[in-house]
């Protein structure tokens, strides 16, 4: 498939398009609609709407290859090069200044395009210089001695000729490497990759295949993995590896060949971000305001019925302990706020004890959302990421920590009813 030879349709976040009935063939539109209803909502021709395809985009995007013919292209509302900051701090990339002199990308798929060809490159090079190897036990039985002897076996089995043998051995065919294989094939297939960079890619693979084994692994494996002085480098591939494996959809069949949608949930990467940017600046939490960050705090309601809440983000005071606020990020329309969306920062603060409930949205509001019904106040407030990240991220934490000079007064409020 050559993503140059396709026709691409093209959605924005959250926005329609129509095309004409013999502009997109109806297998395609109940593939869509089948495979990826939450990502895109089809409406199908009828006469009620003039015999045209509506297609509106929901909050992933990306590019879905529906056949080697068409594919469907979802932009993202914010540039891409704030959508590459968002991921540098989500993935923890800006510590290795992968894109130090940046150069324009379009679309994602550029960029998406770039990234596999840093990867491919690194672990090319890494393979130049020898894979990671680490010891592993293995227990074989063998003409003559190596490691340890199994004693009790061999007097149990006298009559057996080959030695019953416990040893190490020293491969680089472990998980730290079959990470990067697998992302590898998974990129080979999505077929984003251009012609220019797919030799790239093609080229690190064949790098590792026959040494390491081809192992399906999910992003989950990226995380939390220790280095050394030996691999310290392989923190870097993981965590592209992990960018990869996150966004990779579900495969398409496509007659001989089956390619894999690149979609990235705008929802999970706000939140994700967000929890980052604060981390990244949890000195200035700690020394500044005395508040200790938690993320993703899951909170038990009851043991024998399995209920419990995930909070996104909580700040606590370092010196007592108390929750001081219990923060939920909202990738929506803050003019659009939902009673649910306030139920639920009720609920959380008053599962943990705090006064100060607040809704995160990913854009500025027109309006002031202050509100108090109980003793609980709920606070609606932008960590805005359509200008610049880390100017978005100042002024949520004055708007946060009550620095009346940033925060933009309203007598309108919202409607919760």
């Amino acid at each position: 498939m050559n993503i140059a030879t396709q026709q691409v349709i093209t959605l924005k976040e959250y926005r329609s398009k129509t095309l004409l009935e013999k502009d997109f063939p109806e297998a395609l539109g109940l593939l869509l609609k089948q495979t990826y209803s939450d990502k895109v909502a089809v409406d199908f021709p009828h006469a009620g709407n003039g015999k045209t395809w509506k297609l509106t985009a929901q909050s992933w995007v990306g590019f879905i290859p529906l056949s080697p013919e068409v594919a469907i292209r979802i932009e993202p509302k914010v540039s891409i090069y704030n959508l590459f900051g968002m991921l540098e701090y989500a993935y923890n990339l800006g510590d290795f200044k992968l894109l130090a002199n940046w150069n324009h990308c379009d679309t994602l798929e550029e960029l998406y395009e770039r990234l596999a060809e840093i990867l491919a490159k690194r672990i090319a090079d890494r393979a130049r210089r020898g894979l990671y190897r680490t010891y592993i036990p293995k227990t074989e039985r063998l003409n003559c001695i190596r490691g340890r002897l199994d004693l009790p076996h061999q007097i149990r089995h006298p009559w057996e000729t080959r030695l019953k043998c416990h040893y190490q051995e020293q491969t680089a065919d472990i998980e730290d490497n079959q990470i990067l294989l697998w992302t590898l094939h998974q990129i080979r297939r999505h077929g984003v990759c251009s012609e220019r960079v797919l030799p790239t890619v093609r080229s690190a693979y064949r790098a590792l295949q026959g040494t390491v084994t081809l192992t399906p692994h999910s992003s989950h494996d990226c995380r939390g993995r220790t280095y050394n002085r030996l691999n310290d480098d392989y923190q870097v591939l993981h965590a592209l590896c992990r960018f990869f494996l996150d966004y990779s959809g579900p495969s398409l069949d496509a007659g001989d060949r089956r390619m894999i949608p690149f979609l990235v949930d705008m929802n999970s990467l706000f939140e994700e971000f967000v929890a980052a940017w604060l981390k990244a600046n949890e000195k200035e939490l700690r020394e500044r305001h005395g508040l200790r960050l938690k993320a993703q705090e899951k909170v038990t309601l009851s043991d024998h019925h399995a209920l419990h809440f995930r909070i996104d983000l909580v700040l606590e005071d370092i010196e007592t302990g108390t929750t001081r606020y219990v923060l939920d990020t909202k990738y929506k329309d803050p003019e659009h706020l939902k009673p649910p969306d306030v139920h639920q920062a009720m609920a959380y603060a008053e599962t943990k004890g705090t006064r100060e409930a607040v809704l995160i949205y990913p854009a500025k509001l027109d309006q002031t959302f202050d509100v108090c019904p109980n003793q609980i106040r709920v606070r609606g407030l932008s960590f805005d990421i359509e200008g610049s990240l880390e100017a978005g991220g100042r002024n949520f934490l004055r708007q946060l920590l009550g620095n009346a000079e940033t925060i933009v007064e309203s007598d309108v409020s919202y409607s919760v009813s």
